[in-house]
């Protein structure tokens, strides 16, 4: 099968486009054959050898965390999936990924993909959707009628944030730049900060409840978004290099937001995809061969809104 892989750690020029063996399912492990997976920040931290202490990974490693697709092998013990079913999942991070014509995975990672959109779009959802689940309700604790900042709202975990906090109820203040702040607004947000013309400890004039960064913004800029919490609140911060502020004084928590695979909470996000309530936004479809120019692009700062890599047709 042809897979793109990297035998080495650094640039994303270490990115090959080449055939290799296809993988066999063994005990509660599913085969599928992939429709697409998905670009993140993360793959180029991966491949560039940064993350070899929490992910380490077997090289030559294939790529892609996020993975849609139809099953086409079941291993020993699998219940619960049929072949031909079509899926979407977010992958072991340590394992091999979906950059490839075929992926195994683990049958309890995997959810029924959402009906209302093609499945190649569908691999957009797990790893972005399931960060801004589990920083909104599983840390934040969020409810109705509070008060949330989004600090960096324009990317991918910030579209799905958005859209969650607003249909539980929130009042959203969102930051993004001028290219996303249209789509911000769509998302739902009560108020857009541009963030390139305004601080954001000006702009925010009312205590939140919820502060939620996904932005790689300096560490006084960090330090100083818990003075806009109230007394209670949370700060939930994704950018895990620089830890989470807090403020014991007045019980602001700071919490670091490390992402994991959960089919339960990816199958309640494809619910509200297919009611319509959550809305999945792809900005590029690139063929699978052409990912190393996605790797290039991401890593000179030029790749935005996310982009969805389909795997050849069978």
């Amino acid at each position: 099968m042809k897979a793109v892989r990297f035998h080495e750690y650094g640039e994303p020029s270490v990115l090959r486009y080449e055939d290799i063996e296809q993988p066999v399912p063994g005990v509660g492990q599913v085969l599928v054959r992939v429709a697409a997976t998905s670009f993140n920040g993360v793959d180029g931290n991966i491949r560039g050898g940064f993350m070899q202490g929490p992910i380490p990974v077997t090289l030559p490693h294939t790529p892609g965390i996020d993975v849609s697709g139809t099953v086409e092998a079941l291993g020993e013990g699998v219940a619960g999936l049929e072949i031909g079913d079509r899926v979407v999942g977010f992958l072991p991070m340590s394992g091999d990924g979906a950059a490839a014509e075929y992926v195994v995975a683990p049958a309890g990672i995997l959810t029924p993909a959402p009906t209302s959109v093609p499945l190649p779009d569908a691999a957009a959802l797990p790893l972005v959707g399931l960060t801004a689940w589990q920083a909104l309700f599983d840390h934040a604790k969020l409810t109705a009628g509070q008060r949330v900042l989004v600090n960096g709202a324009g990317g991918a975990v910030g579209g799905y944030a958005v859209q969650l906090a607003k249909n539980a109820g929130a009042y959203v203040i969102a930051t993004a730049g001028p290219r996303s702040s249209r789509q911000v607004e769509t998302a739902g947000a009560d108020e857009v900060v541009d963030h390139t013309t305004t601080e954001v400890t000006e702009a925010v004039t009312e205590p939140v409840d919820v502060v939620l960064n996904l932005a790689p913004i300096d560490p006084a800029q960090l330090a100083a978004l818990p003075a806009l919490i109230a007394p209670g609140g949370v700060l939930v911060n994704t950018t895990v290099w620089m830890p989470a502020p807090s403020d014991e004084q007045r019980g602001v928590r700071g919490i670091d937001l490390f992402v994991r695979s959960d089919a339960e909470q990816l199958s309640r996000l494809v619910a509200l995809i297919d009611s319509g309530e959550l809305r999945v936004d792809v900005a590029q479809r690139v063929p699978l061969a052409e990912l190393p120019a996605v790797h290039a692009q991401a890593a000179t700062g030029e790749l935005h809104g996310k982009v969805v890599i389909v795997a050849p047709a069978a």
